[in-house]
């Protein structure tokens, strides 16, 4: 078998065989191949975590015209090595009164959580890591972690800030989850799986978003607020709970749920690439070379992640009581009303040709998209006038 066409497989049954002729068991020779394997994956996702800090302060400086890193190394590319060093000596503390169990443990299980995810993320046809039946459900869980991880660091650090920094991210889980999980259905339907790489295998002739373009708009509005992100970073508030639920923890553990976010950020660009755009699939390209499949998956991606830095750097916060009803009220009945829409024309298209079946699931996102844009219209019109005439009847008894 040829390297450069199963390179992953090919490398594990040398090593397998090196390890063996060693005098190793073979099942612990495989136990231990696929040991090196994870943290080979996670090695190579801690490098791309340190240069998305770079990447990160780039794009955030020429959205607000500025230059940003550009001293150390060219362009700036030795900065984050040498934010990691400050981190690494900066003093570690531990507050008065805290948990130390679960405030030690809280950053771990943020990181964790995100390197987690990356065990059923396929990158290449032939590099499919865990290739997982119910795939699209474990990303609902293990994202779960990442959240219960917020609470636990607020809840431990014996601070009121950081507690309402808690608080809030239970608001925002309980809350973005529903609408988050009722669009990945959509997918699933599209695919007839939850598998993730049937769900890109299945996305041969049109990519899920151009079938479903308000899908993919509700996915990526759940995913920013599940981030934690502008302009649902409710949970830090850095002008209201000084940095929310991470305000006591300094040095290394800070950097881990700083590092955990930014590659929380780059997971979901490429769950949404896998979702609604292909994943590594592109005009055929991923069969050339797996190598070649990985730099598409990485460019959708990072092209993803360049979205949601888009909205962070250029929207404001908002509250969390209009964050709420955002979400109950709008988001998601209008998730699960797509959800049944796109079923209920999944079953009446699917013996229609390829574009009819296409043109028929657009069109039925435009009219639920149109209905909802209405809706909202006319009860804000209501509201609106609501205010208005209270305000004439206290300038009336004025």
């Amino acid at each position: 078998m040829n390297f450069w066409n199963d390179p992953l497989k090919v490398a594990a049954e040398w090593l397998e065989g090196v390890f063996v002729g060693w005098g190793m068991n073979e099942i612990a020779s495989h136990v231990l191949v696929v040991f090196l394997g994870v943290f080979l994956l996670v090695l190579i996702l801690m490098v791309i975590d340190i240069f998305l800090v770079w990447i990160e302060r780039k794009v955030v400086a020429r959205f607000q015209d500025r230059i940003g890193p550009n001293r150390l190394g060219p362009f700036g590319l030795v900065q984050p090595f040498a934010d990691i060093i400050k981190l690494i000596i900066k003093e570690d503390t531990t507050p008065d009164g805290a948990d130390k169990v679960v405030y030690n443990l809280a950053p771990v299980l943020s990181m964790m959580s995100v390197l987690m995810v990356w065990a059923v993320v396929p990158i290449a046809p032939v590099m499919l890591s865990v290739d997982l039946n119910v795939g699209a459900l474990f990303l609902i869980a293990t994202g779960a972690i990442g959240t219960l991880s917020i609470i636990m660091a607020g809840w431990s650090s014996n601070n009121k800030f950081a507690l309402i920094g808690g608080f809030r991210q239970v608001a925002i889980m309980v809350a973005f989850e529903v609408p988050m999980l009722a669009t990945l259905m959509i997918p699933t339907i599209f695919s007839g799986s939850m598998n993730m790489n049937a769900i890109i295998t299945a996305q041969d002739g049109l990519w899920f978003f151009v079938l479903s373009p308000l899908g993919a708009l509700i996915f990526l509005i759940a995913a920013i607020a599940e981030l934690g992100r502008a302009p649902f970073d409710l949970a830090e508030g850095e002008s209201e709970l000084v940095a929310g639920y991470s305000t006591e923890y300094s040095g290394m553990k800070f950097g881990m749920f700083y590092a955990g976010e930014l590659l929380h950020a780059l997971t979901f660009g490429g769950i949404w690439s896998i979702l609604f755009f292909g994943g590594y699939r592109f005009f055929g390209l991923e069969q050339v070379s797996p190598f070649l499949a990985i730099l598409i998956f990485l460019a959708k991606a990072l092209l993803g992640y360049w979205v949601i830095m888009w909205v962070k750097y250029t929207m404001l916060r908002i509250r969390i009581d209009q964050m709420l009803v955002f979400n109950w009220v709008f988001l998601t009945p209008l998730a699960f009303a797509l959800m049944l829409v796109t079923a209920l024309m999944n079953a009446l298209l699917k013996d229609a040709s390829p574009w009819l079946y296409g043109l028929g699931m657009f069109l039925s996102n435009v009219v639920v998209g149109w209905i909802a844009i209405e809706i909202a219209r006319s009860v804000s019109r209501k509201e609106r006038e609501k205010v208005e005439g209270v305000h004439q009847v206290a300038e009336a008894h004025h």
